[in-house]
């Protein structure tokens, strides 16, 4: 049995799998709750570190039912542990337990032939077209300057006409900044201005402002009078 511990683990909880979740860019699978909360600090696999997604990472994940059957037949009570600690983390909260999904019997159709780019599951997630500037945001300056609210999400993606004032703002909104502080937005060594755009700024600075296909954008915060 401990022979296929490896393949039936998480890496990142080095628990059995739970709602087995793999990453189609490398094949690499977790518990789908350890890569969720992963995918929120980083966009690469924790085991090969290649980039998942430029700005959504959960996109390109799909549930491995056929892989969690397995687990649940090779360990026993797994399935049964896991039911019960979800109807008491419920009850224990006033919440109602949800009732397990019954796919009801149908008569047995015909099978279609379905092309080969049909087979593949679908994402639920899209990326509308206009968001076509994808941004890493990197704070340069001491950890914990002036105890402000760090900025928890640095990977988005966006409208190339959107500006860096824009930016600026979205990077204020979500550090809890006050008006008293000045916030300077750096792309390679160039101060950028306020009125320039995404798309601009991608364009004028070219491959050396990439990194993984992501536009680099450094910000740094600036104390009155300084």
């Amino acid at each position: 049995m401990k022979e296929f511990y490896p393949y039936i683990r998480c890496s990142l909880c080095n628990g059995f799998f739970i709602d087995a979740t793999t990453i189609t860019e490398c094949l690499h699978t977790f518990c789908k709750s350890c890569i969720v909360k992963h995918f929120f600090y980083s966009n690469r696999c924790p085991n090969c570190a290649i980039v998942v997604h430029q700005t959504q990472p959960l996109y390109n994940i799909r549930p491995d039912r056929q892989l969690q059957d397995i687990v649940y037949k090779m360990v026993p009570y797994l399935e049964e542990g896991e039911r019960i600690q979800m109807c008491t983390f419920y009850k224990e909260r006033g919440l109602v337990v949800p009732k397990p999904v019954v796919v009801p019997a149908t008569l047995p159709v015909k099978p279609q032939k379905q092309k080969q780019k049909d087979l593949m599951p679908q994402s639920v997630f899209t990326i509308p077209p206009e968001l076509d500037v994808s941004v890493m945001l990197e704070f340069v300056g001491p950890d914990g300057v002036f105890l402000l609210q760090p900025l928890e999400r640095k990977y988005v993606r966006v409208s190339g006409e959107a500006t860096i004032r824009h930016v600026e703002l979205f990077i204020r909104r979500k550090m809890e900044l006050s008006p008293n502080l000045q916030v300077d937005v750096v792309c390679g060594e160039h101060l950028l201005e306020q009125c320039q755009s995404l798309r601009e700024v991608r364009n004028t600075m070219g491959e050396n402002a990439l990194q993984d296909g992501m536009l680099v954008l450094h910000f740094g915060i600036v104390l009155p009078g300084q």
